[in-house]
């Protein structure tokens, strides 16, 4: 545990303007970035008695061996520059507002010829258009079963549009009038694109005009004693409707606004959104986080605006719509709290900046404003009873394991960050290798790497020891050759920056791209699957390459048993043990990511293989056959007709592919596959 008075600024060198200020640890990394209207005055706060400071805070101070910072003319500067190091370091002790869940988004693909309707989740796209975030992905199905009665668009996969469009015939909702069928022609791609407007518009909450156009068409109908088609509509109408109610009118004005809410208590916080659009709830998120320090909920509320908005528009911006259509605006005319933060001029004058026009933030006093944010007020407070009683022993659990893994392997300190190899072959081909990452017992996807080996045998059969070793070397040459990049003799810490750069080289920044290495400092455990053979190696890498900070073990599949260097006998954990259930979870997801990897490359080579030595098929046009059929196997199901069709390729040509697929499909059957 470091002395924080070791790195200590010395009086009065610190100076009373507004900045951002890191702290890093002795890796380099940065742990903790923050922002003060007066940098004296928020800085000399942490290096007060320890013990009067937050758990949190006293572990980051701690941690830290250094301190720096930046000076900026204003607060609304600051404000930016602390979201954009947030984003760009990933501090472990900063907060950060991500979902606890990935929150479903009904997404239309417009880009598209044809534009499908489906449910989604995940990062967004360009070309798409989302509605949402709804909480529940059966909201969304439910939607769309009402609504595609009266916008008939496809619903389908690419690959299910592709194969009813082959057998011109419809799926099932096309029989029942629930989809347009562009498949087969029915009505044209431009027909179809208005049917996709009309109910993107519908969404949008232009609803009124819609269905004064539909009771329109429903009077003409019935006064051309047209009644069926009036009987249509009217329900087509009442589906409208429905679906309305299901979006029920919360504040009568069309506010559009977004609702925050917070509640926690001396370590985590809950904190819940409803987006109103045109009046009506359209959206919600939730999220529980680590409190950070001694922040009242007024700075809470401060952080989670700077980061949550400076993300939205970020996406808004990236999925800019190609086809024309503007995507709704991410901050909302209104933005209603509970607390207004400290800086509330300049946090209000950024959130403008970002809209473009002014943004009222404040805290509702009366009528329907104020009535909606005590429920969402109260969905927050739900929502962290809900975390206690769900995931009551999962922070207290994490650590138990962490220090039960310490303890039992006498390690120095607790491994919060564990690395870990998986090797995945078949027969000794398409020999790959995995590296999984996890920090504070959760998985870090962003630092997962993918090795292909190249020291694989050539024989059919794969050496695991050799793979391991290989594996091993790489990821800590990586190190090396990153810290060798920095000074030999750690330099003392920079008292101030005011250019915005770093005063003092940085292992772990990558003076290319001002952006921080991934694997600049090392793991406390690193574990390798299988037994003594594989750890020794791993072992022996490390040895040679003179690494004595890093701990390895080995789990084996069969018993489960925990192999360290030099020791003739396993380490046994009991089966009910916590260290061993994280231990077994970071080898599986290691195998898991290595599996993946695998097949997705010898799955390349069997494509490669198939379509090998066709005259006339050079890497372009097999490349083309893919992409049209989507698969090797749905290209084999096709006639010489079918493969005519794609461009570039003849008659002869479609001949010889298909007799390539035939013979080599002989040939697997009589060898069999390879396991």
């Amino acid at each position: 545990m470091a002395d924080p008075s070791t790195y200590r600024p010395a009086p009065g060198s610190i100076p009373t303007e507004p900045g951002v200020y890191k702290f890093r640890d002795v890796h380099r990394r940065v742990i903790y970035v923050g922002k003060a209207k007066s940098l004296r005055s928020r800085l000399t706060s942490y290096f007060a008695d320890l013990t009067s400071l937050h758990p949190r805070t006293r572990q980051m101070v701690t941690t830290a061996a250094s301190v720096e910072w930046t000076v900026v003319s204003t607060e609304v500067e600051a404000l930016q520059l602390e979201y954009n190091w947030i984003k760009e370091f990933d501090p472990r002790f900063n907060v950060r507002y991500r979902d606890d869940k990935s929150y479903p988004m009904l997404a239309v693909t417009m880009a598209e010829e044809y534009p499908r309707l489906f449910v989604y989740r995940g990062p967004r796209r360009k070309g798409v258009r989302y509605f949402g975030p709804y909480a529940h992905a059966w909201a969304i199905r439910e939607t769309l079963d009402l609504l595609t009665r009266v916008f008939p668009a496809r619903t389908c996969s690419n690959g299910v549009f592709k194969r009813h469009r082959q057998i011109d015939r419809p799926c099932l909702l096309g029989y029942i009038d629930k989809c347009a069928a562009p498949c087969i022609g029915r009505v044209s791609a431009e027909e179809h694109r208005v049917i996709v407007e009309d109910f993107c518009d519908f969404l949008a909450g232009r609803t009124d005009r819609m269905i004064n156009n539909l009771q329109s068409q429903m009077e003409k109908a019935s006064t051309a004693l047209d009644f069926e088609r009036a009987a249509r509509l009217r329900d087509d109408i009442g589906a409208l409707r429905r679906a309305l109610e299901r979006q029920s009118v919360v504040l009568g004005d069309g506010t559009d606004a977004d609702l925050v809410a917070m509640d926690g208590d001396d370590l985590e916080v809950s904190v819940q959104v409803f987006h109103v659009r045109g009046g009506r709830v359209l959206g919600q998120r939730g999220w529980i986080v680590e409190k950070s320090g001694d922040d009242d909920m007024a700075d809470q509320v401060g952080q989670f605006l700077t980061q949550f908005y400076g993300e939205q528009v970020e996406q808004a911006a990236s999925v800019s719509v190609e086809d024309g259509h503007a995507s709704a605006d991410p901050v909302p005319r209104e933005v209603l709290v509970q607390a207004l933060p400290p800086n509330v001029g300049e946090v209000r004058e950024w959130l403008s900046g970002l809209r473009g026009s002014n943004v009222d933030l404040r805290i509702p006093q009366r009528g329907d404003k104020k009535a909606l944010m005590e429920t969402v007020a109260r969905n927050a407070s739900g929502a962290l009873a809900q975390h206690k009683l769900k995931r009551a022993g999962d922070l207290t659990t994490r650590s138990a394991a962490l220090t039960e893994i310490q303890d039992t392997l006498g390690l120095d300190t607790a491994p919060l960050r564990i690395e870990c190899i998986d090797i995945s072959h078949v027969q000794g081909t398409d020999v790959v290798a995995s590296l999984v990452v996890f920090e504070d017992g959760l998985p870090r996807k962003s630092d997962y790497r993918h090795y292909a080996i190249r020291e694989a045998a050539g024989d059919g059969h794969s050496d695991d020891v050799a793979s391991i070793a290989e594996v091993t070397r790489r990821r800590f040459l990586r190190h090396r050759a990153d810290l060798a990049e920095s000074s030999p003799v750690p330099p003392p810490p920079p008292l101030a920056d005011v250019s915005g750069g770093d005063l003092a080289p940085e292992a772990a920044i990558d003076p290319k791209t001002g952006r921080p290495r991934k694997f600049a400092y090392p793991p406390n455990l690193f574990v390798v699957d299988g037994g003594a053979p594989q750890v020794h190696a791993a072992a022996a890498v490390l040895d040679e390459l003179n690494i004595t900070d890093v701990a390895v073990v080995g789990l084996a599949k069969r018993l489960e048993e925990v192999w360290v260097p030099g020791d003739d006998d396993p380490v046994i954990f009991p089966r009910t043990s916590e260290a061993l259930f994280l231990l077994q979870r970071v080898r599986d997801e290691a195998h898991r990511f290595a599996i993946s990897f695998h097949r997705s490359k010898r799955s390349k080579r069997m494509t490669a293989s198939a379509l090998d030595g066709v005259p006339g098929l050079g890497s372009t046009r097999r490349s083309a056959l893919v992409a049209h059929f989507g698969s090797v196997a749905n290209l084999r199901q096709a006639t010489i007709e079918q493969i005519a069709e794609v461009p570039g390729i003849g008659q002869m040509t479609a001949k010889a592919v298909q007799e390539a697929l035939v013979e080599h499909n002989q040939d697997t059957e009589k060898t069999g596959p390879s396991s």
